[in-house]
């Protein structure tokens, strides 16, 4: 008779899951700017408890968001039952979320990060803008000198960046590479469309799992 394996407990169930996914989304602009890659995610097996397409308030400091992503990826964490997180980030969410990892113990909370068209060492485009995220956009700000000072990327998680050659909104290109982290360019895509994009997405994936 041939040797019949047990059914896999919860337990086991769980371990075969994926992190949960916090998006963290830029500038003037809220969770629903997702919709695209979290739909790609769910088709690709991840459940949708495990896909927070969070929303903030994008004119506050980023410290402020920091604070508040903390609570939600917390959230994740107690309603998934997960001990860690992917966290995928969009332009300025670039920005809290390392803040939350340098500042926040927030590296003992997460796996993989992802930064697509990030201004992590500013853009001049922030200088058409008011308010605190756009002053701490800006190159040279206190918010980035501090947020740069040391190691780019601290702790355990695996860190990922991808910059686009045609985003007019990232200047200069350079901004978007982190030091320790994997750095990629894509394609001639603009801003909005590193979420967007399938092939984007497919590097995402591999990365995160």
């Amino acid at each position: 008779m041939p040797f019949l394996p047990a059914p896999a407990s919860a337990a086991d169930r769980q371990d075969d899951r994926p992190d949960p996914v916090v998006f963290v989304h830029g500038w003037n602009s809220d969770g629903s700017t997702w919709n695209t890659m979290a739909g790609h995610f769910r088709a690709d097996g991840w459940p949708t408890t495990h896909l927070d397409q969070w929303t903030y308030n994008a004119t506050q400091s980023n410290a402020t968001t920091a604070a508040q992503l903390a609570d939600e990826i917390d959230r994740v964490l107690d309603i998934t039952g997960a001990t860690k997180v992917d966290v995928i980030t969009h332009s300025m969410g670039a920005l809290p979320s390392r803040y939350y990892l340098k500042n926040m113990g927030g590296t003992s909370k997460v796996d993989a990060w992802v930064s697509l068209a990030g201004p992590n060492h500013g853009t001049e485009t922030a200088r058409w803008c008011g308010g605190a995220p756009c002053i701490e956009m800006r190159p040279g700000s206190d918010f980035l000198n501090a947020l740069n000072s040391g190691d780019e990327t601290p702790g355990s998680p695996r860190y990922a960046t991808w910059g686009s050659p045609c985003d007019m909104l990232i200047n200069p290109k350079s901004s978007v590479a982190l030091s320790g982290a994997v750095n990629s360019t894509t394609g001639c895509l603009s801003h909005s469309e590193l979420q967007t994009s399938r092939a984007v997405y497919g590097e995402v994936k591999t990365h995160v799992r």
